[in-house]
């Protein structure tokens, strides 16, 4: 199988913005950092889909153009605010996590809610949802088991490639560190993750790589050694390190 790899072309995430190229490959974890409002949220969206700008985005030849294309190629978003525009909160558990993945329950012309609960239940123990009956109400849980059910949703559509919009914001330490084993577990696998974090100490721990992002425009790229905590303050404020 050919490797995967996420193509950024003379993307402009702003007009008068210096364009971005870049490549994202299978089992990397990418972070994006910067100051809020530089760029690193519209470049995420950008590759979801979710944003319409000048230059291109493919995966492995397939244009990702909007989030119709990103679905087709298994290209999944999890955003920031989960509770505007993640959880239903009308909804079950079970509900909010099989509702994007419907067609993989059928059984003939039915929904098998044994093969729904199977599914739950098998990210429910790989994600530690720490939940009661999944027919219970999604805001009876807490706010970091909400988001592990957001992404228990995302991983659910078998994702190449996950989009993550500071998947770690407002959660407890705990959860913080199953979310970092799962990411890391995810990469081994392959999958390719691209973290948008307003905590540099989080990609610095998490990441393989790391853009800085300033005024619309990629202001730095670092791995290995190089990134470090100074050197990645330096290019959010546009100086040397």
């Amino acid at each position: 199988m050919d490797s995967l790899s996420l193509t950024i072309r003379d993307l402009h995430l702003q007009s008068g913005a210096a364009p971005i190229s870049a490549h994202i490959k299978d089992g990397e974890i990418v972070g994006l950092a910067g100051l809020d409002g530089h760029g690193q949220d519209v470049f995420l969206r950008s590759l979801a889909g979710l944003e319409r700008n000048q230059g291109a985005v493919d995966l492995q030849g397939n244009r990702i153009s909007s989030f119709r294309d990103a679905e087709r190629n298994a290209v999944v978003y999890v955003p920031r605010d989960r509770r505007s525009t993640g959880i239903f909160p009308d909804l079950s558990i079970l509900d909010n996590f099989a509702i994007a993945t419907p067609g993989v329950d059928r059984r003939g012309p039915l929904i098998s809610a044994k093969a729904r609960r199977a599914r739950y239940e098998y990210w429910k123990d790989r994600l530690k949802i720490t939940a009661p009956s999944p027919e219970a109400p999604i805001t009876a849980l807490s706010g970091g088991n909400q988001q592990k059910v957001l992404l228990a949703r995302a991983l659910a559509r078998d994702p190449k490639v996950l989009l993550l919009n500071d998947p770690t914001r407002g959660v407890d330490v705990a959860t913080r560190l199953v979310l970092y084993d799962l990411f890391r577990e995810l990469a081994a696998e392959g999958m390719a993750l691209v973290i948008l974090s307003s905590e540099i100490e989080e990609i610095l721990v998490l990441c393989h790589r790391v853009l800085v992002f300033r005024d619309h425009a990629l202001a730095g790229e670092m791995s290995g050694d190089a990134m470090r905590t100074d050197s990645v303050i330096a290019a959010m404020f546009g100086r040397a390190a």
